[in-house]
């Protein structure tokens, strides 16, 4: 089921230099001083949104907020719901609900919480480049666009930062002429050339347990799990010439019961950031890892080369976007302001002038993919 937008909405009150989540208002109270989205100040716009906690799971109070602000502002919105109380947003002008260019990024972000400040250059908080600040630079770009009579659609979605399961959803409610993706992550306003894919790799190991005196009567499944990490460590990794060398992170490790048992289970989880297609990877994994472990591959996002437009500058971004799972919503391009450098950091941040700049890179690639043509989509 999904839900249209209606009069009614949640506001949010920011608490710029507090540590509390932000409480919700009644909307009503706040209208003359919630004129943000009216006019489009992004920075505003920004400090708010972080001030809603939305970590990954609970998003659905800055969905709530978001939802009624673009409803405010005239958009038909949707709640396309995800999982429990959790939902993504898309919106569209009100006679144009199959535009052929959509705005996206994700609304939830790392733990933990930080509130928002700002000095003369930055924003900080939890989500400021990943990806708050980035919600409201596509916001105003809409609106520039839309006083163009250019219609482009915004969609917001929940778990990028998880399992991607919002994007998932999303990709079954794309509209039928949708041409373009522009999805924003922190690139630092430039436009990604190619995205690194993930695959998520689970070794297990098994062994019995032992009385640490007597190790001959045990067998360390410890043991076994470090010769094979460091067998997978040792292994040459693919490269490309444009996009860099494949990438290896051991991101947790746990096993054991006690310090004098020979532990009977190991396990780690292990991340690779692909350049290519993964089918010989796999197969390599598997042989270098050995027969005293098991391995198991839960996730794989893959490697995509992407769209860009003459005039912006390129890089090459060496994570994992929403992009895979959002098939259906036409070629993908991915660029956004902040730098992924700073983005899951306890000092993360947005400038403020590439956050305003982004408005402007965001109408330009719209105007160049659909430009007049857009208008007349409905």
């Amino acid at each position: 089921m999904v839900e249209f937008g209606g009069s009614t909405r949640l506001a949010y009150r920011s608490q710029y230099s507090g540590t509390r989540r932000p409480e919700p208002v009644e909307a009503r109270s706040l209208r003359p001083a919630f004129a943000i989205l009216s006019c489009m100040d992004a920075v505003t716009l920004t400090r708010q949104l972080i001030d809603i906690e939305s970590i990954s799971g609970n998003e659905a109070a800055v969905g709530n907020y978001l939802y009624g602000e673009i409803c405010r502002l005239g958009y038909q919105s949707k709640k396309i719901p995800v999982e429990g109380d959790r939902f993504n947003v898309f919106a569209t002008w009100p006679g144009h609900s199959n535009p052929a260019l959509v705005f996206s990024t994700h609304m939830d972000t790392v733990p933990p919480f930080i509130p928002s400040s700002e000095d003369e250059e930055k924003i900080y908080g939890r989500g400021s480049c990943d990806a708050k600040g980035i919600i409201a630079a596509q916001i105003a770009a809409a609106e520039r666009l839309r006083q163009q009579n250019l219609y482009v659609g915004l969609l917001f979605v929940v778990g990028e930062e998880r399992d991607s399961l919002g994007a998932k959803i999303a990709n079954e409610h794309a509209p039928s002429q949708c041409r373009f993706l522009v999805n924003g992550e922190p690139t630092e306003n430039r436009l990604a050339l190619a995205s690194k894919g993930t695959l998520r790799v689970e070794l297990t190991a098994k062994g019995r347990m032992a009385h640490s005196a007597y190790p001959e009567l045990g067998e360390s499944a410890i043991d076994k799990l470090i010769a094979a990490l460091g067998r997978l460590r040792a292994m040459p990794l693919p490269s490309d010439p444009q996009v860099g060398p494949c990438t290896l992170n051991i991101g947790l490790i746990e096993g054991g019961r006690a310090p004098n048992v020979i532990p009977d289970y190991a396990h780690a989880d292990l991340l690779y950031r692909l350049v290519g297609a993964s089918e010989d990877l796999r197969k390599q994994i598997v042989s270098t890892a050995g027969e005293q472990v098991e391995v198991m591959f839960p996730l794989e996002l893959p490697f995509l080369r992407l769209r860009t437009v003459d005039g912006l500058p390129t890089m090459i971004a060496a994570f994992t976007t929403d992009i895979p799972k959002l098939t259906n919503w036409g070629e993908p391009l991915l660029i956004g302001p902040g730098s992924i450098h700073v983005a899951h950091t306890e000092g993360e941040f947005i400038p403020k002038r590439q956050l305003h700049e982004a408005v402007e890179m965001y109408c330009k690639i719209a105007r160049e993919l659909v430009g007049v043509g857009l208008q007349q989509l409905g």
